[in-house]
């Protein structure tokens, strides 16, 4: 098996200066390592009884519907304000750079529904933090929060400290 943290490049200065982006586009073209993030992060929550998967943009998109496959589950996008054509909530946040907004489908999360939180990037945990308060209001049990990428530095994990969390890479 490929080794994931090798695959991924730093860019620094984006989306500004002084921060240095993990780009993770080269684990996505290496079918290894595509196949592997998707498995592991599968294996980890396949006896969770998984009922949907929630992906945010943009790169949640990609990872989530795959895992969601996997797991015989449903998927559901979270988006930027805007893109979503039916009933939506949504929830503002604050990123390590600024602040943001997400959208998510009223219908999106039944009750009772078990629900898997999958993203590429754990930074300070805002994003995260705002797509599980979506989900709850829905009525949804966050199963958990996957990650391909950890930044260990920034403690996103506090604010997720309700939830389990799993990443594969951590910096």
């Amino acid at each position: 098996m490929c080794d994931l943290k090798q695959l991924v490049r730093d860019i620094p200065d984006f989306p500004k200066k002084g921060i240095i982006f993990k780009d993770i586009t080269p684990v996505f073209q290496d079918p290894k390592g595509l196949r592997k993030t998707v498995a592991m992060i599968s294996d980890h929550y396949k006896d969770k009884k998984i009922d949907i998967v929630v992906g945010a943009e943009a790169r949640g998109f990609i990872l989530a519907p795959t895992v969601a496959f996997n797991l015989g589950a449903g998927f559901v996008p979270v988006r930027k304000p805007g893109k979503l054509p039916y009933e939506k909530i949504s929830m503002s946040y604050d990123l390590e750079y600024g602040k943001d907004t997400l959208e998510m489908h009223k219908d999106g999360i039944k009750k009772g529904q078990r629900v898997l939180m999958v993203d590429d990037l754990l930074a300070t945990g805002g994003t995260m933090a705002a797509c599980c308060k979506m989900v709850e209001s829905l009525g949804g049990t966050v199963a958990g929060c996957a990650f391909l990428i950890e930044l260990t530095f920034l403690n996103g994990k506090n604010a997720l400290s309700k939830y389990d969390i799993f990443s594969l890479i951590k910096y």
